[in-house]
């Protein structure tokens, strides 16, 4: 069985991380994201560090050429200005537009017409923006949420109703299967009037719609993450086809402990972790010194307030915990995901700086359910743009990572998606 799938919003690419976890056969058709940073990491993690042909050879004034006609973005909020392009450096210019062609990337999700989507699509995938939707963002002063004219980040989940509704309208077959993934919060009294009319929206157009609200720590992941995820079945009229979805999510349902506790029985090649296997404390190792070091604050008044106010990873007497709070996009701040007492021979340790770190980007994107493999692969090759700094830094390798989904929930779903096509399509 051969997958063919398309990933809007794609981040790092979790979603094809899963299926290459789980063993299938699959082709990622397109991606689209207009993060810089994701879009390299992207290439990097899923395919290798050579320049795409069409890339090589152009000179800055070609490549700015190519990439003034996307909608690119350094922040994952607005967009680069072409006064920001035109100062990066050639071979910056190219790593860019290189991993653009090389992950078959629309870059933009306004853009993308309904009449370019492939007529035998499996599934796609939209993680749309969940700063809008989500409690760190409301508590930084994101509220507007999904509204259709409140022209938010998170409303951006309209623009895959205009292109499902193009693909109608150019006589383009949908998608098999649609999978959504945000934040619960979707299901809050605020904006649950929005959700429902997509639901509606969906259902009009024929798709069935299964629910879960799945959290990784019970995947294997030690990290306490609640994901909303919406799998979506084609199934047109078919009222039959909708009475056997219902009775197949009732006995497969992943949201019930004896139900998935089997399942992931079963599966011998799944891996489970503890926080123990993610941190990465042995500072005998050098590169994990260095990446601790980096990650060690600065002894304030807010810092020690950060120390306290949120979990304690490892604490002073070395009791290391179960598991981390959600991963957020940033770690220096309260609310964060949990900080690391450093010992107190650590010859680092002094005065100037607190007694304790933050998370590293490393183990950011190990608690996402990705290899350490993937991460290294990032930064071997991590383009050097000036003497101070690296195309990707400490702080957006973690938002990267904070802004991804856990491999291992995803792993479970597709398992589910694979299941349905083969039990009720082939």
């Amino acid at each position: 069985m051969s997958i063919k799938m398309i990933e809007l919003f794609s981040g790092i690419g979790s979603q094809a991380k899963a299926l290459k976890k789980i063993g299938v056969s699959f082709k990622i058709k397109y991606t689209c994201e207009w993060n810089i940073h994701s879009i390299v990491a992207y290439d990097l993690i899923h395919n290798n560090n050579k320049l795409h042909k069409s890339a090589q050879e152009l000179n800055k004034e070609k490549l700015l050429e190519k990439l003034l006609k996307y909608n690119l973005s350094n922040d994952g909020k607005t967009k680069l200005s072409e006064k920001t392009l035109k100062n990066m450096h050639e071979d910056e210019l190219r790593l860019i537009y290189s991993s653009i062609l090389k992950t078959n990337n629309f870059v933009d999700v306004t853009t993308i017409k309904g009449i370019q989507m492939p007529d035998d699509l499996d599934i796609l995938t939209y993680s749309f923006p969940c700063q809008d939707l989500s409690n760190v963002g409301a508590f930084h002063g994101y509220t507007n949420g999904i509204d259709r004219n409140a022209n938010t980040r998170s409303g951006l989940l309209w623009e895959v109703e205009r292109i499902l509704k193009e693909m109608t309208e150019n006589n383009i077959n949908l998608p098999k299967f649609l999978l959504l993934e945000n934040v619960p919060a979707l299901l809050a009294k605020k904006h649950r009037k929005n959700f429902n009319e997509w639901q509606h929206f969906l259902k009009n157009i024929g798709y069935y719609n299964h629910i879960y609200k799945l959290d990784a720590l019970n995947f294997g992941l030690p990290q306490h993450r609640e994901r909303l995820l919406m799998i979506s079945v084609f199934i047109g009229n078919n009222i039959n086809l909708e009475t056997k979805l219902d009775n197949y999510f009732k006995t497969n349902n992943l949201q019930t402990e004896e139900y998935l506790n089997k399942r992931l029985k079963r599966l011998k090649k799944f891996k489970k972790y503890s926080l123990k296997d993610i941190l990465k404390t042995d500072y005998s190792n050098e590169t994990y010194k260095q990446e601790a070091l980096q990650c060690q604050p600065n002894d304030t008044k807010s810092r020690r307030n950060i120390w306290k106010d949120n979990p304690q990873l490892i604490t002073e007497d070395g009791t290391i915990a179960e598991f981390t709070a959600t991963l957020t996009t940033k770690q220096d701040r309260h609310p964060n995901s949990g900080n690391i007492a450093l010992p107190k021979e650590y010859e680092c340790f002094n005065n100037k700086k607190s007694k304790y770190r933050y998370l590293t980007p490393r183990e950011c994107f190990l608690l996402m359910g990705f290899d350490e493999e993937d991460f290294q692969n990032i930064i071997d090759n991590n383009y050097k743009v000036n003497n101070k700094y690296n195309f990707f830094t400490r702080d957006n390798l973690i938002k990267m990572a904070g802004n991804s989904i856990p491999v291992n929930v995803l792993e479970l779903v597709f398992r589910q998606i694979l299941d349905i096509k083969k039990k009720f399509f082939l």
